[in-house]
């Protein structure tokens, strides 16, 4: 019996390993399938990584190497190689590697921070042949940055999510040509200062409401057919534009990888696709936290940090019986123009001074302003100059505000302020 087990040995993992052992939890095991600790860090060998959390830009290897150093100095128990099977209910993990075969561990809390992984072209039904030379940008960055293979020398990139974004720098310094990047939606999915540094900075074209209508290739990719696409994102017939490429880059969404979740029968969100949580990560299931893109894809690391931290903390106040019960808990509500709010859930009485919800709108927003309400009644707003869908919002709630609200219900709205 482990005090407490974290699956997955990422920057969200690491991060709660950290911050449990220093809030008095001694007994921790990390379990990573990998064959080294840092995750999805290990192949983002760019630089902007750290600037919240270190105050300093890194590489992703060098922002993990921050967090394993801790690690090591600590007595926190590592498994790599190590594949987690099932979780159930009660804490049980199912476990499987070649030294041990399988086995099964308990613990009294677990720390799910498996990450998320990307759509492929089964999930979003690209017509056309299946040759060789497709596939998904995180694929593609690992065989270019780890394995020292060019997957391409002639490309097109489908949607503008980061990793689509940075691949497209990547593979133009490797030597490659990237002819466009084509996004479905009428704006750019990644963060803006890689639009700039990735796409501008580089002369590639960004075809924004375009997606591709049809793959054309024997052995290998030697076509594409680019569509403009209506406000319904369906083709427009004779907007047709083909590209001669050899490789397609996919970068059409991620998510969270909550097959364990679904087995230890957490409450899921259908907007995130990750477990509700409450105000300090914990679950549905007492004892079972979440955090970093399990629960909701990210677009800085620095965030799923803050958020490890705060799901490593509220795992060892539950293991020392510290955590308060309360049955004084209201829900938070995606209202107006707001794709999906986390946490999900608020026990007021265990929020000390404030707590912060990260929330994703559904279109570009200039002057604006977000709204918290509570039964139609506007508790607190504050202003906005540029909101867009690909990067992630936070607000925070005062203890006052949380005090005003009624019936159980807070909403978060986005309007646009209409200038006179």
């Amino acid at each position: 019996m482990h005090d407490l087990i974290v699956i997955g040995g990422g920057p969200a993992g690491l991060a709660a390993a950290t911050a449990a052992y220093e809030n008095g939890v001694k007994d921790i095991l990390i379990i990573e399938r990998d064959q080294k600790l840092g995750g999805i860090l290990n192949q983002c060998i760019h630089n902007g990584f750290g600037l919240h959390h270190f105050k300093e830009e890194l590489t992703g290897p060098e922002y993990a190497a921050r967090f394993i150093e801790q690690v090591k100095k600590t007595d926190i128990q590592v498994l790599l190689d190590t594949m987690v099977l099932e979780v159930t209910e009660e804490k049980e993990v199912h476990i499987v590697n070649k030294e041990k075969g399988y086995q099964i561990l308990k613990a009294k809390a677990l720390i799910f921070a498996m990450g998320c992984r990307e759509r492929t072209r089964g999930a979003i039904g690209i017509a056309g042949s299946r040759p060789a030379g497709v596939y998904t940008a995180g694929t593609a960055q690992r065989y270019v940055n780890m394995e020292g293979y060019l997957v391409g020398k002639k490309v097109i990139i489908l949607g503008s999510g980061d990793i689509g974004l940075i691949m497209a720098r990547r593979m133009t310094l490797e030597g490659a040509e990237v002819l466009a990047c084509v996004e479905v939606m009428p704006y750019s999915g990644g963060l803006t200062r890689n639009i700039v540094q990735c796409l501008d900075d580089f002369d590639i074209p960004l075809y924004l409401s375009h997606t591709i209508t049809e793959i054309r290739g024997k052995n290998r990719v030697e076509q594409v057919v680019v569509s403009q696409v209506d406000d319904k994102r369906q083709p427009i017939p004779g907007t047709e534009r083909t590209f001669d490429c050899d490789t397609i880059l996919l970068s059409v969404g991620l998510l969270p990888e909550n097959e364990l979740s679904r087995d230890a029968n957490l409450n899921l969100d259908a907007k995130t696709n990750g477990p509700f949580v409450y105000e300090n990560m914990e679950t549905s299931s007492p004892g079972i936290f979440a955090c970093g893109n399990v629960v909701h894809v990210h677009d800085l690391v620095d965030f799923v940090t803050a958020e490890s931290i705060k799901a490593g903390t509220a795992a060892a106040a539950y293991i020392s019986e510290q955590q308060k019960e309360t049955a004084n808990c209201f829900s938070v509500k995606n209202g107006d123009h707001v794709t999906y709010v986390v946490p999900q859930m608020i026990r007021d009485e265990n929020v000390a001074r404030r707590v912060e919800l990260f929330f994703r709108v559904n279109q570009v927003f200039d002057e604006s302003q977000i709204l918290i309400k509570s039964q139609g009644e506007v508790l607190a707003k504050q202003k906005k100059s540029y909101i867009v869908p690909g990067e992630m919002e936070k607000i925070k709630l005062s203890k006052k505000i949380l005090d005003k609200v009624t019936n159980g219900e807070v909403e978060i709205c986005v309007e646009e302020v209409v200038k006179a």
